[in-house]
Order: C-alpha cells, then sequence, then structure tokens
C-alpha cells in the first residue's frame, strides 16, 4: 500500500517542484518581468498571499535568512504583480509537465491522477496553513495537467505548513533547522547557499545545536539530532496524513499508481541532490 503520506509526498512533489527547476518555468517568469532565479522563486510562491511585504514571507517559507527575502520583497512586486506572476508559474509548469508527459504517459492516466488528486485536495482543512489556505482559495483549472499542478502545489504546501509547525514544537528556529538538517541528511554548501546565510550565523547557529546536544565538536549530528529528526518527520507525516485519509486506502493505492509514471517524467527536471531532498527516481 502507498498511504504513508511521506511515500505520497515523492510522488507529487516533483510535480510541484517543475516550477523551480524546468527552464519552461524560467522563461515564463523572465517573460513576465522576472528575472533571475530567485525573483521568479519568490514572487511565483508568494503570489497567492497577495502582495505582501517582506515580514510575511519570512515567516511562512521559514528556512530562509531574512536578508535574503528583503532583497526579493518588496521590488519583485514592482516588476510583476501576484496576478501575474500567478500566471506564469501555471504556465511554466504546465508547459514543462506537458513536454515531458507527452509520449510518457497516457492522457487518461493524467486525467485519472488529476480527479484523484482533486478529490483529496479540495476542501481540505488549512486553519492554521498559511502557505496551503493561499493556494486553496485560487480557482480550480480545468485542464488535467493544470489540475496535477495546482492539486500537488496545494499538497506540498499543506505539508510544508505542517513541517514548519514540527519544527518550531521542536524549538528550532530557521536557521537552527537548516544546519541541524545539513549535519543529518543534506549538503551544508547547497542549503546554505540557496538560502542566504552566512558563515558567522550559520557557525553561530551550529554552537547552540552543540549546547543542545545535538551537534558534536566536528558539526557532525549526534544520535539526539538523528532522534529529532525521525520525530519531526513522524509528526509532520502524520499532520500530512488529512488529504489521504479523505481518499482512503484504496483511492490512495489507485493514485500511487497512477501517479508512479508522472513522477518519474518530471522528475527529469529535478537536479541530485536537490534543495527540497527528494530521492534519485
Amino acid at each position: 500500500m502507498h498511504t504513508d503520506p511521506r511515500a505520497m509526498w515523492s510522488l507529487f512533489e516533483p510535480l510541484h517542484a517543475v516550477i523551480y527547476f524546468a527552464p519552461q518555468s524560467r522563461s515564463a517568469y523572465e517573460a513576465a518581468g522576472l528575472r533571475g532565479y530567485w525573483r521568479g522563486y519568490f514572487a511565483g510562491r508568494a503570489a497567492p498571499l497577495g502582495a505582501v511585504g517582506p515580514g510575511p514571507v519570512y515567516a511562512v517559507f521559514f528556512g530562509f535568512h531574512r536578508s535574503m527575502v528583503e532583497r526579493a520583497l518588496p521590488d519583485i512586486w514592482r516588476r510583476a504583480g501576484p496576478a501575474e506572476a500567478l500566471r506564469a508559474r501555471r504556465a511554466g509548469a504546465r508547459q514543462a509537465l506537458a513536454e515531458v508527459l507527452d509520449g510518457t504517459v497516457p492522457a487518461e492516466t493524467v486525467q485519472e491522477a488529476a480527479a484523484l488528486l482533486r478529490e483529496a485536495t479540495d476542501g481540505l482543512e488549512v486553519a492554521g496553513r498559511p502557505l496551503a489556505a493561499a493556494n486553496a482559495v485560487l480557482p480550480w483549472p480545468d485542464d488535467p495537467i493544470d489540475v496535477l499542478w495546482h492539486a500537488a502545489t496545494l499538497l506540498r504546501e499543506h505539508r510544508g505548513d505542517g513541517h514548519v509547525a514540527a519544527l518550531l514544537t521542536a524549538g528550532l528556529t530557521g536557521g537552527e533547522a537548516m544546519v541541524w538538517r545539513a549535519s543529518v541528511d543534506a549538503d551544508r554548501q547547497q542549503l546554505q547557499a540557496s538560502r542566504g546565510w552566512p558563515d558567522d550565523e550559520w557557525e553561530a547557529a551550529a554552537r547552540r545545536l552543540a549546547e543542545r546536544g545535538w551537534l558534536t565538536g566536528d558539526g557532525s549530528a549526534t544520535p539526539r539530532a538523528v532522534a529529532a529528526r525521525d520525530e519531526i518527520e513522524r509528526i509532520t507525516d502524520a499532520l500530512a496524513a488529512p488529504p489521504w485519509n479523505r481518499l482512503g486506502v484504496e483511492g490512495t493505492d489507485r493514485l500511487a499508481a497512477l501517479l508512479q509514471p508522472i513522477a518519474a517524467a518530471a522528475a527529469a527536471y529535478l537536479p541530485y541532490p536537490n534543495p527540497v531532498g527528494l530521492p534519485r527516481r
């Protein structure tokens, strides 16, 4: 069975992630006036919130250095408003997925997967989950490929909001969460650069984690840090379970089977290793 929320995450995350890695997505953002990778990233992901300033984005994106967020916002809204960013992200995602699915996944597979994803997510409870809530009130598209991406995005932000709650419950700041993750299962150089943390603040966070007993003197994860990772992931999975509970075992297993070839095709756009932690498919 594939009802495990983490297993389902590995199937819908590649669909959502094309917006970060596919060249079609970058071209769509550039056509909207958002030149440069991070302008497109921040505009596309923050657009459902409206033309917000850096404060809310720093809070809900969790893990980015404040200065990195402040460089992007509010500057991006002078280049493209939220409505333009939303159109660009959907256009880029659709083109990327359409090109990679064409000739590799039958249209009826895409249609059935889209219908099941919508059933799992339409009307999903999003109280306490700001990014999921902002995406949930956007209108549902009609095209199956657009439905695939919209539902995958809603699921991604729903799980991400829950993950932030789990990190906060563990007493971690955004910087500490990045340092801790790098010590357990991620690449420091990639994670530190992609989230904008300077060396001095990274090292300060490492010292705080060492004082908690989560890092050794050389920066390696202690058994306590690994146990914390397992507990945080357990909480994240539990908080991400409602869509699959709604769909039921039979529906979720059917969706997992349908998503296997779709996710494999979409994963062609992803680098490895990648900042979202997806394994190579």
